[in-house]
């Protein structure tokens, strides 16, 4: 038996391109801002669509947060696209200072996050960027998990009219498993698959990965929630709490660092609202290295395999 169905895969950056170009179509006000990987960013259909509202800045994405914030200034609704490392950790100042702590409605978008980046190398691989994002007052913080969702957060964080976005996304096909029907609304989790014995709360590509390993714990008969928290910040509490009570046991599920992410965001809240068993499966305290982009998850232990183990080790700490 299978709890979610793939639709085949597609690349979640396409899901960001898709949104932008009905964006541009729907609201002259948005306007977009590329580094030197428009191609690969996939802003480059945009700019031949709308070239006057196309803003080409190079190998300067600090300059390109302290442009999306002087055109927030005029009433234009920026999108600033680069790599997640370029996008939060090069330009942190200018994110801080122009935009999070001016409340300015700027979105910044970023591709080519977490470790399966692969074959680019540590460099390249942003593992810190949830939390250096989450830390900032005023951020909404979103990790979506596959294209079609992607799709739908972007168009949805227009409707955040003060304060700034960061959402990240990956590089990669990847398993498309949401739909139309399949609810999407910032800072409330979906529920992918019910269960009674832990809850897996998970995000961006470990979504996916949660649902497959839910399946193999089913053949042992054990029975694991799978929460989909895409929206990092604000968190999800209410989906937590109830999580926390129903099943008693948590594991998050993440591509980034196992410090200060979504693992550290639920933890955060459980140790003041509810104390509840807690496993990490996320990247534990080190860079990461070239390699292809499944293998990688696999040896920093954040695909299914890992998420079947800690969900094992909870159990074992249950009350």
């Amino acid at each position: 038996m299978s709890l979610i169905q793939s639709k085949g895969e597609k690349a979640t950056r396409q899901g960001f391109s898709d949104a932008l170009m009905e964006l541009g179509k729907e609201n002259p006000d948005v306007v977009v801002l590329g580094g030197d990987v428009s191609g690969s960013v996939k802003v480059d259909a945009f700019a031949k669509a709308y070239p006057d509202r196309f803003f080409s800045v190079g190998v300067a994405e600090a300059d390109m947060m302290g442009i999306a914030a002087g055109l927030a200034l005029v009433g234009k609704i920026p999108i600033a696209s680069a790599y997640g490392e370029f996008a939060a950790g090069r330009p942190f100042d200018q994110i801080r200072q122009s935009i999070a702590y001016s409340e300015m409605p700027v979105k910044i978008c970023a591709s080519h996050s977490g470790i399966t980046v692969g074959p680019d190398g540590a460099t390249h691989q942003s593992l810190e960027d949830m939390a250096l994002m989450r830390v900032l007052p005023h951020m909404t913080v979103i990790s979506p998990c596959d294209y079609l969702e992607t799709k739908r957060a972007v168009k949805a964080s227009l409707g955040i009219t003060k304060g700034p976005v960061y959402m990240r996304y990956f590089r990669d096909n990847t398993p498309m498993f949401t739909d139309e029907s399949t609810p999407f609304e910032i800072g409330k989790a979906n529920t992918l698959a019910e269960g009674k014995d832990a809850t897996v709360i998970a995000a961006g590509l470990q979504v996916w990965e949660a649902v497959q390993a839910a399946e193999e714990l089913l053949k042992e008969k054990i029975s694991v929630r799978v929460l989909n928290m895409h929206t990092i910040k604000p968190l999800d509490k209410q989906a937590i709490l109830k999580a926390a009570k129903e099943t008693g046991a948590i594991v998050t599920a993440e591509d980034h660092q196992i410090h200060c992410g979504l693992g550290s965001a639920v933890a955060e809240y459980l140790a003041q609202s509810m104390p509840t068993p807690q496993e990490f499966v996320a990247v534990n305290d080190t860079f990461g290295e070239s390699g292809n982009g499944k293998d990688l998850m696999k040896k920093y232990g954040i695909d299914k395999d890992a998420i079947i183990s800690a969900v094992k080790r909870v159990l074992k700490r249950k009350k």
